[in-house]
C-alpha cells in the first residue's frame, strides 16, 4: 500500500483490521436462533465467572470443567475448521444448523462431556465400575483413557482454530518427546512415558490440561480481560487517549508521543496488543501522518507502544498473574518489579520519536487542536473510578478475582447507573448490598467498604450518556470472545507443562544451553583478552552467550503465539537454564516474558505491526522493522535487569538506592545512545560511522559496571564532541 493514506478509518474498517490480524477475533457468521442461543451461552459464561469471582469458586475440577466446557461450545460454534472465506461466511446446508456444521456440533458435545467427566467421576460411579479418582491416578480405567484422548485432541484443535498451527505443532513435538523418549539422542534420551500414564497425567488435575495454567486463566485472567473490555467501552479508553493528548500533544512530534502515552495507559487494561494498536492507532496514526511522519514509522510507533502495554504495571495483560502463581509471590511483587523495565522501554520509544521529529523538523499539535483539560475531566472523571477501585482492592491484599469483581461492578455502575434514572440505581444498590454482606462475614474491613460504597455512589453522578442493557450485553459478549484464544492456549500449554514435569526436559535443555555456551566461551575467550587486560572472563562470556541463545529462542518461539501462552511455555523450557546460571527467579521469569513480548514486534511475524500498517497504509515488513527499532528499550532491558537484579527492586543483599540510581541511569544512557544510532540524528545529523559508535556505546552502557560506563563514554565522546561543534556552527550560521 502507498504511504499517502492519511485519512481516519471507519469503525467497520477498524473492526475488519482487528479481525484480520487478531486470530482470536475473526469468527464465522451465525444465523437465526443459533446466533441468539450462542449469545446466551456467551453471556452465561461471563455471568458465571463474574458471580464466582465475588461469591466463591466451586471445587477446582468442577470450575475448570465448566470453563473448558464453555470454551468448547463457543470455539466450535464461532471458529471453522479452516480460516477460509467460504467457511467463515454463511452457507445454508442440510448438514449445518445455524451455519455450524454437524461435525463441529459433535466435537462440541464430546468436548463438554470430556470436560465434565472429571467432576462427575471424581468420587466414582459404582454403576459404571468407576472407582474414586484417587485410586485411578496412574492407573486409569477405560473411560479415563477415552476421555483423556478426546480432550487432548480437542484442546489442540481449539488452540489451532483460535491461534493457528504454530502452538499445536510445538505441543505435538513435546507429546512426541514424552512418548518416544528412548529414540531421542544424547542428553534428550529418557525411558519414555507409557501411553496410559501419559494421557491420564495430562487429564487429571495438578498438571497437564487441568493444571495451574487453566486454573489461573479461569479464575483470574478471564476476569481481567472482561474488565478491560467493559472499562474501555464505558469510557476509560477515551479518557486515556484524551489525557495522553493533553500531556504530550503540544511537544515536538506531538501525535507520536500521544501514541506512546495513550498506548501505555490503554495497555495496562488490555490483554491484546492488536486490540490496543487498533483502538489507539485509529486516532494517533492518521495524526502522525498528517504531521509528516512516514507511514511505516507512524505504524511502528503505535505497534511498539501497544506491545509495551503488556509489560506495563499495574495489570500487565495476563502473564503477570501466572508469574505470581509460578513464583508463589504476591502479585504486587511482580508489579513493583516491572516498573523500571517498563520505564526503560518507553524511554527508548520516546527517544526515537523525539529524535525523528527533530530530524524531520516536525512540530507539535496546535493548541486549539488539543482537548481541554477541564472539559475532559468534567465529562470523564467517573470512568476512572472502576480502575481505582480494582487497584485499591488488589493492592490491599485481596485475591485478584475479588479485585476484578469489584472493578467490573464499578464499571457497570459508572456505565449504566444515573442518579436521575431511579431504575438504574438497582446496579449500585446490588453492589452495596454485596459490600455490606462481605463486611458482615469479615471479608471486607470498614475502610474498604467505605471506599467501595463511596465509589459506587460517585459513579452514579457520571455526566456522560449512560450505557444501555443491550450495549452492555454486547460488551460482555465481546469480552468473552477476547478471552477464548487465551483460554484455549492455556489449556493446550498445560500439556507442555505436564510433559516438562514428567520428563524433566526443561533441565536437560538448560544443561545443554549452558554447556554449549561454556564451550563457545572457551573457544572465543581469547578475542576479549589483550595482554594482561581481560575485558570479559569465560564465566561472564558464558552468561552472555547463554542469555543470547535463550533470547533468540524466545523470540523465534513467540512467532504468532499470544503472550500468556508463550510465557507459560518459555518459563517451563528456558527458565531452568537461567536458574542454573544463578539468576534470581524473578529476573529469569521477567527475562523470558520480555523476550516473548518482543516477538510481537519482530519481523517476519509481528501481528501488532501488521495491524498498524493496515491503518497507516504502509508496507507491513518495513513497519515491523520500525517497530523493532523503536522497541530497543524492551530488547535491552532484560539484559540489564539480569545483570543488575536491583533494577527489579530485588537483590540478594537487599535494595540499595545508590546502586539502583547508578545502574538505572547507565541503562537509560544506553537506550538513549541506541536511539541516536537508530535515527541517525542528535543535535545535528549523525553519519554512518558515528552511528555505529553510538550503537556500540549503547550496548556497553547496559553492562552494569564503572569500567563499562567509562569505556562507553570514551566510545561516544568523539560523536558527542563532533555533534556539539556542528550544532554551534549551525547556530552561528543561523
Amino acid at each position: 500500500m502507498p504511504d499517502s493514506i492519511d485519512q481516519g478509518l471507519s469503525n467497520s474498517e477498524l473492526e475488519a483490521i482487528e479481525r484480520k490480524f487478531d486470530e482470536g477475533i475473526a469468527t464465522r457468521h451465525l444465523a437465526g436462533w443459533v446466533n441468539s442461543a450462542l449469545r446466551v451461552v456467551a453471556l452465561t459464561f461471563a455471568a458465571y465467572h463474574y458471580y464466582t469471582a465475588g461469591f466463591g469458586l466451586p471445587t477446582d475440577h468442577w470450575h475448570m470443567g465448566w470453563h473448558l466446557s464453555g470454551l468448547f461450545i463457543l470455539v466450535y460454534a464461532l471458529f471453522p475448521v479452516l480460516r477460509t472465506a467460504g467457511l467463515m461466511a454463511e452457507r445454508p446446508s442440510a448438514f449445518r444448523i445455524g451455519n455450524i456444521p454437524i461435525y463441529d456440533l459433535i466435537l462440541m458435545a464430546l468436548g463438554v462431556l470430556a470436560s465434565l467427566y472429571l467432576g462427575l467421576a471424581w468420587h466414582g460411579i459404582p454403576q459404571l465400575g468407576i472407582e474414586e479418582q484417587s485410586f485411578r491416578m496412574g492407573n486409569p480405567n477405560s473411560y479415563d483413557i477415552i476421555f483423556s484422548v478426546i480432550i487432548i485432541l480437542l484442546v489442540l484443535d481449539i488452540a489451532r482454530r483460535t491461534l493457528g498451527w504454530v502452538l499445536p505443532l510445538i505441543i505435538c513435538v513435546f507429546i512426541s518427546y514424552a512418548l518416544l523418549g528412548p529414540y531421542f539422542p544424547g542428553l534428550l534420551q529418557h525411558p519414555g512415558v507409557r501411553f496410559n500414564t501419559f494421557v491420564s497425567s495430562m487429564y487429571f488435575p495438578q498438571e497437564g490440561i487441568f493444571g495451574v495454567t487453566l486454573w489461573v486463566v479461569s479464575t483470574i485472567v478471564f476476569h481481567f480481560v472482561l474488565f478491560g473490555v467493559v472499562a474501555q467501552r464505558t469510557g476509560l479508553g477515551k479518557l486515556f487517549i484524551d489525557n495522553a493528548t493533553i500531556i504530550a500533544g503540544r511537544y515536538t512530534g506531538g501525535p507520536a508521543k500521544v501514541s506512546v502515552v495513550s498506548s501505555a495507559f490503554f495497555g495496562t487494561i488490555s490483554g491484546s496488543s492488536v486490540a490496543n494498536t487498533v483502538s489507539t492507532g485509529a486516532l494517533t496514526i492518521p495524526n502522525m501522518k498528517r504531521l509528516g511522519y512516514p507511514g511505516r514509522f507512524a505504524g511502528g510507533v503505535e505497534a511498539a507502544a501497544s506491545a509495551g502495554g503488556q509489560i506495563t504495571p499495574p495489570i500487565m495483560g495476563a502473564a503477570a498473574f501466572i508469574m505470581a502463581e509460578f513464583l508463589e509471590v504476591k502479585y504486587t511483587t511482580i508489579v513493583i518489579a516491572a516498573i523500571f523495565p517498563a520505564l526503560l522501554h518507553y524511554v527508548g520509544v520516546f527517544a526515537v520519536v523525539h529524535l525523528m521529529a527533530k530530524k524531520l523538523n516536525l512540530q507539535g499539535m496546535a493548541k486549539e487542536a488539543l482537548p481541554k483539560f477541564g472539559e475532559v475531566w468534567r465529562d470523564g472523571w467517573a470512568n476512572v473510578i472502576p480502575l481505582v477501585g480494582l487497584l485499591w482492592v488488589l493492592f490491599s491484599g485481596y485475591t485478584p478475582f475479588m479485585s476484578a469483581f469489584c472493578g467490573i461492578s464499578l464499571a457497570i455502575v459508572a456505565g449504566m447507573s444515573r442518579l436521575k434514572q431511579p431504575l438504574t440505581l438497582a446496579y449500585p444498590g446490588a453492589f452495596i448490598l454485596f459490600i455490606l454482606w462481605k463486611v458482615s462475614d469479615g471479608g471486607f474491613g470498614l475502610p474498604m467498604a467505605v471506599m467501595l460504597i463511596t465509589g459506587s455512589v460517585l459513579a452514579t453522578l457520571n455526566p456522560q450518556k449512560p450505557t444501555h442493557i443491550a450495549e452492555m450485553s454486547d460488551t460482555f459478549a465481546v469480552g468473552v470472545k477476547y478471552a477464548l484464544a487465551v483460554g484455549a492456549a492455556a489449556a493446550a500449554v498445560g500439556i507442555v507443562v505436564g510433559v516438562i514435569n514428567t520428563t524433566g526436559i526443561g533441565f536437560r535443555i538448560g544443561f545443554m544451553v549452558t554447556q554449549g555456551a561454556a564451550a563457545l566461551a572457551s573457544d572465543i575467550g581469547g578475542l576479549f583478552t589483550f595482554g594482561s587486560l581481560e575485558i570479559l572472563d569465560v564465566g561472564e562470556l558464558q552468561l552472555f552467550l547463554s542469555l543470547l541463545f535463550i533470547a533468540v529462542a524466545c523470540i523465534l518461539m513467540g512467532a504468532g503465539i499470544p503472550t500468556t501462552a508463550l510465557y507459560i511455555m518459555l518459563v517451563s523450557v528456558a527458565q531452568p537454564a537461567l536458574v542454573q546460571l544463578g539468576i534470581p527467579p524473578i529476573a529469569s521469569h521477567m527475562f523470558v516474558l520480555y523476550y516473548g513480548v518482543v516477538s510481537e514486534i519482530t519481523p517476519p511475524v509481528c501481528t501488532s505491526a501488521y495491524a498498524a500498517s493496515a491503518i497507516a497504509g504502509s508496507d507491513p515488513f518495513k513497519t515491523g522493522l520500525s517497530a523493532f527499532s523503536l522497541g530497543l528499550g524492551k530488547v535491552v532491558a532484560p539484559l540489564a535487569f539480569v545483570y543488575s537484579p536491583v533494577l527489579l527492586f530485588v537483590s540478594s543483599a537487599g535494595f540499595d538506592l545508590w546502586e539502583f540510581t547508578y545502574t538505572g541511569t547507565s541503562c537509560i544512557l544506553g537506550v538513549a545512545a541506541l536511539s541516536i544510532a537508530v535515527v541517525g540524528h542528535f543535535l545535528t545529523p549523525v553519519g554512518g560511522a558515528f552511528r555505529f559508535l553510538m550503537a556500540l556505546a549503547g550496548l556497553v552502557f547496559i553492562a552494569p559496571s564503572l569500567q563499562a560506563d567509562l569505556l562507553a563514554t570514551a566510545i561516544a565522546a568523539p560523536v558527542l564532541i563532533t555533534q556539539l561543534i556542528s550544532w554551534r556552527a549551525a547556530r552561528r550560521a543561523g
